[in-house]
């Protein structure tokens, strides 16, 4: 099927009916890729929410039977940033594991090589640092960006929606129309805010595995292919979630209503309030979500880079030249080679001393030509 897959430009929703057939096809590979990483921040997250809770309620019982809001709060507060802590590396690593299945991909596009496991993940520790890198970049710079627009459109939003109860005062119905039209209307345009900035950012880990780009270069090319993006971004984004949430309602919903029956207190900030039990099931089902879920999002990354680069260099051509030809073998440096590799050929010992002993040989203007702006096939 994936030598034969069509790589015609794709609109949204074509971009989703790919990805979940693709999905579909590679279900268990897919699952076992995603799951390493989710899996150990799931423990870690068990393990430090257990700590927390005896740490703070074993503690402070000991220095006082009765205890006060502040040690309430200082363990929710440990509990809540040790969490946040291990998600955040968890992020990392998922972005890592998405640039090694990247390269996986495009070589299954290619050729037709299956999706494996070791594959993956071989990509990825040939990478790692590099990933690594890119990804705390990405993880940090969209957090920073995030964390301003979401107090930006809550700002925003609070003005309309006091200006539109003031306005609105002589009619409840119109009043609370309004609110939710001005309500949604403002989320809906934070988070294209918010992913006009991220989809400069989504192809980094693909451009590293499959063109051989060192960080900042990725970043830059990243952001030369996301233009026009930002919808199908987007529409990935909503499916995506709504997927998630209705698999989390699936269970969520009868975890709920059983800790409800058993009188757990959902809304306390006493560690102690809500049962370890209760607290564990809710993380293992989450995640459990975000193992079955994220590879989508992981495949749907993949054919958007595909896709950007079809619409903006004719990748498709060169994948069939590349299908018929194998791949284009690693010239002298002292060549310029105006067509580049669809898919980067690894770094090898004998490459690097040939690319050694070459160097003193390079014209200045080959220097020159393979430092512009231009991109595979000599098209901007």
């Amino acid at each position: 099927m994936s030598q034969h897959l069509p790589l015609q430009p794709l609109g949204a929703g074509d971009l989703i009916d790919r990805a979940v057939r693709l999905y579909r096809n590679d279900f268990w590979t897919l699952v076992w890729i995603a799951a390493p990483p989710i899996v150990l921040g799931t423990l870690f997250s068990i393990g430090w929410t257990i700590l927390g809770r005896e740490a703070f309620s074993l503690g402070a019982a000991s220095a006082s039977p009765h205890r006060g809001p502040e040690d309430f709060f200082f363990g929710w507060f440990f509990t809540f940033v040790g969490n946040l802590i291990i998600w955040l590396i968890e992020s990392v690593a998922m972005l890592c594991v998405m640039g090694g299945a990247s390269r996986n991909f495009v070589r299954h596009l290619l050729f037709g090589e299956p999706l494996t496991f070791r594959e993956t993940y071989a990509n990825t520790f040939k990478r790692i640092f590099g990933l690594v890198a890119a990804s705390v970049l990405i993880v940090f710079l969209l957090g920073v960006t995030g964390f301003f627009i979401f107090y930006l459109a809550l700002i925003v939003a609070s003005f309309l929606l006091i200006a539109a109860s003031f306005l609105l005062a002589f009619s409840d119905f119109l009043m609370i129309l309004a609110l939710i039209v001005l309500g949604g209307a403002c989320l809906f345009g934070a988070g294209w805010l918010f992913f006009l900035v991220a989809s400069r950012f989504a192809y980094v880990p693909q451009v590293m595995l499959v063109e051989g780009q060192g960080v900042l270069a990725a970043v830059g090319r990243s952001a030369s292919l996301a233009s026009g993006n930002v919808a199908r971004l987007y529409a990935l984004f909503i499916f995506t979630a709504l997927a998630t949430y209705s698999a989390l309602a699936l269970f969520y919903v009868p975890l709920g209503w059983y800790g409800y029956l058993q009188g757990v207190e959902f809304f306390s900030f006493d560690p102690d309030a809500v049962p370890a039990w209760y607290a564990i099931a809710s993380q293992v089902i989450s995640q459990a979500s975000l193992i079955l879920l994220m590879p989508i999002w992981m495949v749907g990354l993949c054919l958007l880079y595909v896709d950007e680069r079809v619409r903006h260099e004719g990748y498709d051509i060169e994948l069939m030249a590349a299908r018929r030809l194998g791949e284009i073998p690693p010239l002298s440096p002292q060549f310029a080679n105006p067509l580049q590799p669809a898919l980067a050929a690894r770094s090898s010992s004998s490459s690097a001393a040939a690319a050694v002993a070459g160097i003193n040989s390079v014209p200045q203007s080959a220097s020159r030509e393979r430092k512009s702006p231009f991109t595979t096939l000599g098209l901007k």
